[in-house]
């Protein structure tokens, strides 16, 4: 199943990756719209994993009007791994939204997303999506777009309209309310940002309370336009009633018509 971690998270100390030798990004997979292309939405991959295998399941969705870009991440070290070297958005201690941040991995990840999508045309709805660490970096790159910068101060670039993100965590939730509270501006764009979370109660890799603690922070920072779905039994990967939401959130949030005309 789609989102199964590589190898068992191990407890160690956080590392730099600043410090360390990173890859190129790898191979970006395109599913092109098989109707009137409405929107774009970048999704992210879990950890170990390329943005093929998601690229598939995205394929056969019912929602003719999305075009689907589907990146995969460099491989690098991953310090819950001990060290070991797999794809992965930002380096990571804690899959938690307790656990310390690397925000340079974090930022240039969120970048990488935002220049992926700078190209779209005007008319087009753009939005953010993925699984555990790559939904970790949507809600990271929605919390940038309401604050309208990333955490090194860079202006962030992209009119998102939409981010979703699957049995993942909030990186940055210490700093988070003064980030979005620190302007008007930033606090009414978090209060009508379109943001959907869903999280399986059996998932033993982000543990649920993680998932619901992450949105209990977003809600009280200020994202009152948040979803938050529970899915009895269901592990760190997804299932098609999960994904058959997911479909009719994005439908009635980007206001698609289903249509392939």
């Amino acid at each position: 199943m789609v989102g199964m971690l590589c190898m068992v998270v191990l407890s160690l100390s956080f590392g730099n990756w600043s410090s360390r030798r990173i890859s190129e990004y790898g191979r970006t997979y395109v599913v092109r719209p098989k109707g009137r292309h409405q929107a774009t939405i970048v999704w992210l991959h879990g950890l170990g994993e390329n943005g093929s295998s998601w690229s598939q399941l995205l394929e056969g969705l019912p929602l003719p009007n999305i075009k689907w870009i589907c990146p995969t991440a460099p491989t690098r070290p991953v310090t819950a791994f001990g060290g070991f070297t797999c794809t992965a958005w930002f380096d990571v201690g804690e899959l938690s939204a307790d656990g310390p941040d690397d925000i340079e991995g974090l930022d240039t990840t969120a970048a990488h997303v935002a220049n992926l999508l700078s190209t779209e045309p005007a008319n087009i709805k753009l939005g953010v999506g993925g699984f555990s660490i790559g939904a970790a970096t949507a809600v990271y790159s929605a919390t940038c777009f309401a604050a309208g910068r990333y955490n090194n101060g860079n202006t962030y670039p992209i009119n998102l309209s939409a981010v979703v993100g699957l049995s993942t965590w909030l990186p940055c939730s210490r700093n988070l309310k003064n980030k979005i509270q620190g302007s008007q501006e930033s606090t009414r764009r978090a209060a009508s940002f379109p943001l959907l979370l869903s999280h399986g109660k059996g998932d033993d890799v982000v543990l649920y309370k993680h998932g619901h603690k992450s949105a209990e922070i977003l809600s009280s920072t200020g994202f009152r336009n948040l979803s938050f779905r529970t899915y009895n039994g269901l592990g760190h990967y997804t299932v098609p009633e999960e994904m058959e939401d997911v479909c009719r959130w994005l439908t009635a949030k980007l206001g698609l018509d289903r249509s392939r005309s």
